[in-house]
């Protein structure tokens, strides 16, 4: 198991490029299914939880070619479908959460589609009903294996529908759409997700020959095909990875300039940060940081504390909770951490209370963060990492403390985050990777 070790206190400064929208990849890429002809996708991030699902759907018979870093080609024209009942595919599809959205496509193609519970990230439950009902709706016959967890659905011709979604799933909402596509008749999804992610995903297939309105927002409407043609795609930029290096860059006291970060997907991130009282500019399509000595949390209207708190897009996104909290325990000022939709996404702020920041953990979705306004440096410990988001949080609160940290389990920060120590050492970070 490998581990970064992290020597703080260095500030970065230059330019840096965000990856391949991660949520964004793991959708398009299943999508991919839906045709027998060619589809390249660019700006694809090269991390661990992407590339697992390419090699589920090289098993699964799709052919890959890599073009260069971050370009794949992908065939889906040989289909072995019995691979769905070998060993194998239960443990390539357990291994990785997105690996649920290759249903729909195969169902809306094939007739059929497996998958074991999936895994991912230990951030608490994360029911799968809005996936499997909304495969229902279209005609879809549901069986759960309790013996092996396998989830299974089957239809002879899904048919379009109205349906009304019980949550605004991100991945339910693309798992849906991608087997409406192929259904026969009009299918209408509403309190439909529509965060950029589905946008992207919405665009790619209506350059494959689907027909889809409403695209943004949280009402979609498909008209089925029979067949979608291929298509070439781009990713966007990664609005997580913004995101952590505005935090880091506060945190850090570092000048930063963010490359191409196409500003019009972002929402409310880079207004969220700048409540937290990070100075940021937009130049174009690109973000500068200066150097800050200090930043200080805004207050409501009332002078009452600030709430940062995780919503259903276009509201700020839950993945960035973590990065927000890290930020804010060396800002000026008090703000009320809550993380709404999963129950233990901020168990990893012992970590840093260890390394001095003024932390109340109320319960397991609320924390009030009491900013230290650098008058105490945060100190170097050793810690784990519990999953993708809170792994970077501590990475960057380690940055910018006193003296040597180490983080284990840095394979959660891989899942998430394409070549990070590489990337950050360019700035003049200083974070060792060490195999064991």
């Amino acid at each position: 198991m490998a581990v970064f070790e992290i020597e703080g206190g260095h500030k970065l400064k230059g330019e840096i490029i965000p990856q391949g929208a991660k949520n964004e990849a793991l959708q398009v890429i299943c999508a991919v299914l839906l045709t027998a002809e060619p589809v390249t996708i660019n700006n694809i991030p090269e991390i661990r939880d992407v590339l697992k699902l390419i090699e589920l759907l090289q098993s699964l018979g799709v052919t890959v070619t890599r073009n260069e870093r971050g370009s794949f080609t992908f065939v889906s024209n040989n289909i072995d479908l019995e691979f769905l009942n070998s060993p194998e595919f239960k443990k390539q599809g357990a291994a990785l959460r997105g690996s649920i959205m290759i249903v729909g496509p195969l169902l809306a193609r094939f007739g059929r589609g497996y998958i074991p519970s999936p895994g991912g990230d230990k951030i608490g439950r994360r029911r799968l009903d809005t996936h499997f009902e909304g495969f229902i709706n279209l005609g879809a016959k549901f069986e759960f294996q309790a013996e092996n967890n396998f989830y299974k659905v089957s239809a002879d011709r899904l048919k379009g529908c109205y349906m009304l979604l019980d949550e605004a799933s991100v991945t339910g909402t693309a798992n849906i759409l991608m087997a409406a596509v192929l259904a026969e008749g009009t299918t209408t999804i509403y309190n439909a997700a529509c965060e950029p992610y589905l946008q992207q995903l919405c665009l790619m297939l209506n350059s494959m020959g689907a027909k889809i309105t409403g695209i943004g927002s949280n009402q979609l409407t498909i008209e089925g095909v029979t067949s979608l043609n291929g298509c070439e795609h781009r990713c966007l930029p990664d609005m997580i990875e913004i995101g952590s290096f505005i935090g880091m860059a506060a945190i850090t006291q570092s000048e930063i300039t963010l490359k191409n970060c196409r500003i019009d997907m972002l929402g409310i991130i880079p207004k969220m940060f700048q409540r937290l009282g990070v100075k940021l500019e937009i130049h174009g399509d690109d973000i500068y940081i200066p150097a800050m000595d200090h930043y200080e949390i805004d207050t409501f209207i009332d002078g009452s504390i600030l709430t940062v708190s995780d919503q259903v897009w276009p509201g700020f996104t839950p993945d960035l909770i973590s990065i927000a909290l890290v930020t804010a325990t060396q800002a000026r000022g008090t703000v009320l951490i809550h993380q709404k939709m999963f129950e233990s996404r901020l168990f990893f702020v012992d970590n840093l209370i260890d390394m001095g920041a003024q932390i109340i953990l109320c319960d397991p979705h609320r924390c009030t963060v009491i900013g230290l306004d650098r008058r105490t440096q945060l100190k170097g410990i050793t810690m784990s990492s519990p999953d993708i988001r809170a792994g970077v949080a501590l990475l960057i609160a380690a940055m910018s403390a006193k003296g040597k940290s180490t983080i284990k389990n840095i394979e959660q920060i891989d899942r998430g985050y394409e070549r990070i120590e590489e990337r950050l050492n360019a700035l003049g970070a200083k974070i060792t990777r060490i195999n064991d």
